[in-house]
């Protein structure tokens, strides 16, 4: 046994830069023998963490802490009080994330009393995560599909997290569903006739993101998005600094033919976003972009291109959920960036993430050829006074 696996366990407050580096850096000692790891970028997670650069803190309060042994960092959690989710849902929920940890029950009670504590003092009466941070960032615990990587912005875990959870009284709150489609997939005989029939029955067009106009386009996608998902489980609007940072960090790595937008009239009413998965082309990195990552991944995206990618926003205004009309223009926006990713060398998709009971968007997907491969879940406790 490890000699420092003897000593006491003391958990401390992130305070200092040195603080914010090791709570950074703590997944390369617990993932280092996890060939399904992928070491995020340390610069992008430093910025993630930068109240200065990160908009979710103009809306939110956050507090960060480490577990050290023997003057070791062993584990990790963070607690959020997200005011612009408390002005939306009035359900005094704070939330938990960022959470890593070694296989001991001790340091992950610890750290979790020590998130309860603080949310408890600020009037929080339930425990909801992890998201790391905002249910618009990375949200959930892997529970099933421990074998593959994640994609960009999915969060990955061991299997014993759910376990020590779950054993000191946490219990599922919600469950989010990635599905993987196969980019040989043909067109369903269905949906191509009921995108024929939309295409001379109403005055339908689907097209790809314009480059020329990108900032316009990202803004009517996100508007788009915003009253689509107003009526989910969780939903938080993203504030205006949230989708400008959107718009900068998808600008150099995006292919507009992987953006499809579908407009009535002229007017935007149907949005799906593909993304290149990043952390394909980021693996073995190690988290650095100097002196030469930056060559290797601009290549690896631009010249290269990623076999895979993510779609992590569709959405079609709520006017026409439940419609003839909405499933036609769902279908038409996730088919077009589907169909699209073939020329492009992709051979595989991730669209993720799903609510478990999202009827209405799993029956789509599975139509479309896509199946379930991970989950990832949400957990909540009661905040005791």
């Amino acid at each position: 046994m490890n000699s420092d696996s003897k000593q006491p366990l003391v958990v401390k407050a992130v305070e200092s830069a040195a603080d914010r580096e090791a709570f950074i850096r703590l997944p390369w000692t617990l993932y280092r023998d996890d060939p399904a790891w992928v070491p995020p970028l340390l610069q992008e997670r430093r910025d993630h963490l930068n109240p200065r650069k990160n908009p979710f803190f103009d809306r939110a309060e956050a507090r960060f802490w480490l577990a050290l042994r023997g003057g070791r960092a062993v584990g990790r959690i963070s607690a959020q009080v997200n005011q612009a989710h408390l002005a939306r849902h009035h359900d005094a929920t704070g939330h938990f994330g960022m959470l890593e940890a070694e296989d001991r029950t001790e340091t992950f009670r610890t750290l979790l009393t020590t998130a309860e504590t603080w949310l408890r003092g600020h009037g929080m009466q339930q425990a909801v995560g992890p998201f790391s941070l905002s249910i618009n960032e990375e949200s959930g615990l892997l529970v099933d599909g421990f074998e593959y990587p994640p994609s960009l912005m999915m969060g990955h875990a061991r299997p014993y997290y759910a376990a020590q959870l779950e054993a000191l009284g946490y219990r599922k709150n919600k469950d989010l569903l990635c599905y993987h489609y196969d980019a040989k997939n043909e067109q369903p005989a269905a949906v191509a006739v009921l995108l024929r029939k939309a295409d001379t029955t109403e005055k339908l067009t689907v097209r790809s993101l314009d480059m020329r106009r990108y900032a316009q386009d990202l803004n009517n996608i996100m508007e788009v998005f915003n009253d689509a998902w107003a009526e989910n489980w969780g939903f938080v609007p993203m504030s205006q600094a949230e989708i400008h940072r959107l718009a900068k960090d998808l600008k150099p790595i995006i292919r507009p033919q992987s953006i499809a937008i579908a407009e009535l009239n002229g007017a935007p009413v149907a949005m799906a976003i593909g993304v290149p998965n990043v952390n394909e082309a980021i693996t073995d990195l190690d988290g650095r972009l100097l002196p030469f990552g930056w060559a290797k991944l601009l290549w690896r995206l631009k010249v290269k291109t990623t076999k895979t990618v993510r779609v992590p926003l569709m959405g079609v205004r709520r006017e026409y959920h439940g419609s003839m009309l909405g499933a036609t223009l769902a279908f038409a926006v996730i088919d077009r960036i589907l169909q699209a990713q073939r020329s492009l060398g992709v051979e595989s998709a991730e669209l993720s993430w799903i609510l478990e009971d999202n009827q209405p968007m799993r029956r789509l997907i599975e139509h479309l050829g896509g199946v379930v491969y991970k989950t990832y879940r949400l957990y909540q406790r009661e905040l005791s006074p």
